[in-house]
């Protein structure tokens, strides 16, 4: 069945799924707040500075108009930057049809609040709304380019999961679905702050050992996060969590990995964000992780070590050393 779909932020990831669903034969609306950029996008029928040599499906269609994106669509697919998810959500309310769905696939919190993005979806929309996540270790220029990616798609409302699921897959590109929406949200928020600490350490050039230790000491944080406030295992230990993990921290496509490459190698924080050019949630996460670990007696050393690089100047280095000189514990408990 063909459904109608808008996909609101014109990014690479937005941009990557839109694509998909388009080649999937849906009818699909994509969105950008630029509209130097929409109309780039609808001249060039591709977008060339995030997804370069991908031209657009036919029944993909530009739009500049948030209302028209919005009240034309059975289903909102948000794909912005968690600083702005909230103003999304506020502008699309009024444009919505009668009985509207909403997923994202913003990896990221609040940050004036720290709070999980169905959280705020709920505050806005009412409760009643479907609303669900999509997450999980998915580069958007690999599925652009079509090569096999997992994610998962996680919502309270278990039939819309499973549509989403259906808008989705094909012979390229397969979706599990989840009814844990806290886990999935966690571990697309906390992987990119572990990221920026292993491009910390490969910057620094510590070696594969390092950053082994790094990705299952961050997997553990992870999960006493995700776990004290309401997380499932099952699913930190997913392609939600420790997927996205593993894919973040161990390739350059990650842009938090590369900005802690950078931070790692001499740069200034100002200098690395000019060159990526694009938004490097795990800046902003960092902060907010950090005070929700201090709120609720988390201990994460390395969400800490990292937070005090980017917002107290600690040199990385002594970042690394004050994780290494940490009193020995057993590993089962630490």
């Amino acid at each position: 069945m063909v459904s109608k779909v808008s996909v609101l932020g014109a990014g690479s990831w937005g941009t990557a799924l839109a694509i998909l669903l388009a080649r999937n034969g849906h009818r699909v609306s994509l969105w950008g707040h630029r509209p130097e950029h929409v109309a780039t996008l609808r001249a060039e029928r591709c977008n060339s500075r995030y997804l370069p040599g991908v031209q657009f499906p036919e029944n993909l269609e530009i739009v500049e108009d948030l209302r028209t994106a919005a009240g034309g669509a059975e289903i909102q697919l948000i794909a912005v930057p968690s600083a702005a998810f909230g103003a999304v959500i506020d502008a699309i309310k009024p444009h919505l049809p009668g009985k509207p769905k909403i997923a994202w696939a913003t990896k990221g919190l609040e940050l004036e609040t720290g709070r999980l993005l169905h959280e705020v979806a709920a505050t806005v929309l009412g409760p009643e709304v479907p609303t669900a996540v999509l997450s999980g270790p998915s580069f958007a220029t690999e599925v652009a380019a079509g090569l096999p990616t997992a994610i998962t798609v996680a919502s309270k409302e278990a039939d819309f999961a499973r549509g989403l699921v259906n808008l989705l897959h094909n012979n390229r590109f397969r979706a599990y679905t989840s009814s844990d929406v806290i886990g999935v949200q966690l571990g697309g928020a906390t992987k990119n702050v572990l990221a920026i600490a292993a491009g910390v350490a490969d910057g620094l050039g510590f070696g594969a050992n390092s950053r082994a230790a790094l990705v299952t000491r961050g997997l553990a944080e992870m999960m006493r996060l995700g776990l004290s406030l309401g997380g499932k295992p099952e699913t930190l230990m997913g392609l939600a969590g420790v997927g996205d993990l593993i894919l973040t921290c161990t390739d350059n496509q990650s842009r938090n990995r590369r900005f802690g490459l950078g931070l790692g190698c001499g740069e200034t924080r100002a200098e690395i964000v000019s060159r990526i050019g694009q938004e490097i949630e795990g800046i902003g996460t960092a902060k907010v992780i950090y005070r929700l670990a201090q709120i609720h007696g988390i201990d994460m050393p390395i969400t800490v070590q990292t937070y005090k690089i980017l917002y107290e100047g600690l040199a990385p280095l002594e970042a690394v050393n004050n994780l290494l000189l940490r009193e020995p514990k057993s590993e089962i408990f630490a």
